[in-house]
């Protein structure tokens, strides 16, 4: 567990337009969904997880885990999740003051993100930290003060942001860097093609060290 005890947000509530509909969490690979692999990545790194989704939350019930809509109405996108976590921290989980975000499509997270991320900020002196292999920043993957969600409110629905790297500028974002070879830990599926990579992916490298 970090020293900043954190709680961490699967967002699962992307349509999946690009792989026909449903749930991509529940794409299997490796003999387990995504959503599986992305728990048993978090669970030994984050104090408590939630899942933001939309829709029935009873599709999620098998996991046990509290499952939260955007909280920020007639708008689909991430900064909605995560003000959704950010808002369900502070109501039912008021001692943590961190929340780590990732996507519920990737499944080769790394073991070691939610440290990574908090030395990355502590080292930067920022407020805010995010994920990068090789050149691509994921600004999906990131450290949200609880303390900031109410800033982030007023950009949601004041201002109409949509885009996380906007407001993330504004207040500064440490980087944390991991190599793209020969597993991109950040490497999501999207599409069918996409599925088929990560099921060879992890037929090859899922005995690999984060």
């Amino acid at each position: 567990m970090s020293n900043s005890p954190t709680l961490g947000l699967v967002l699962a509530g992307g349509l999946a337009r690009r792989m026909g509909g449903g749930d991509k969490a529940r794409i299997r690979v490796g003999g387990a969904t995504i959503l599986a692999r992305v728990l048993a990545c978090l669970k030994p790194q984050c104090e408590r997880i939630i899942i933001n989704a939309n829709g029935d939350p009873a599709r999620f019930a098998d996991t046990g885990l509290p499952v939260v809509a955007d909280s920020v109405p007639d708008f689909a996108g991430p900064l909605a999740g995560i003000l959704a976590g950010l808002d369900w921290v502070a109501a039912h989980a008021p001692q943590l003051e961190w929340l780590l975000s990732v996507p519920g499509d990737c499944p080769f997270l790394p073991k070691n993100l939610l440290a990574r991320l908090h030395d990355a900020r502590l080292a930067e002196g920022t407020p805010l930290a995010c994920a990068r292999s090789g050149e691509w920043r994921h600004p999906v993957v990131g450290l949200w003060p609880v303390k900031m969600r109410e800033d982030l409110r007023h950009a949601l629905t004041q201002e109409g942001l949509h885009k996380i790297e906007i407001w993330t500028a504004r207040h500064g974002i440490a980087i944390a860097d991991w190599p793209a070879e020969p597993v991109d830990p950040f490497f999501n599926v999207n599409t069918p093609d996409d599925a088929a990579r990560a099921e060879a992916l992890a037929a090859r490298y899922d005995t690999r060290e984060a």
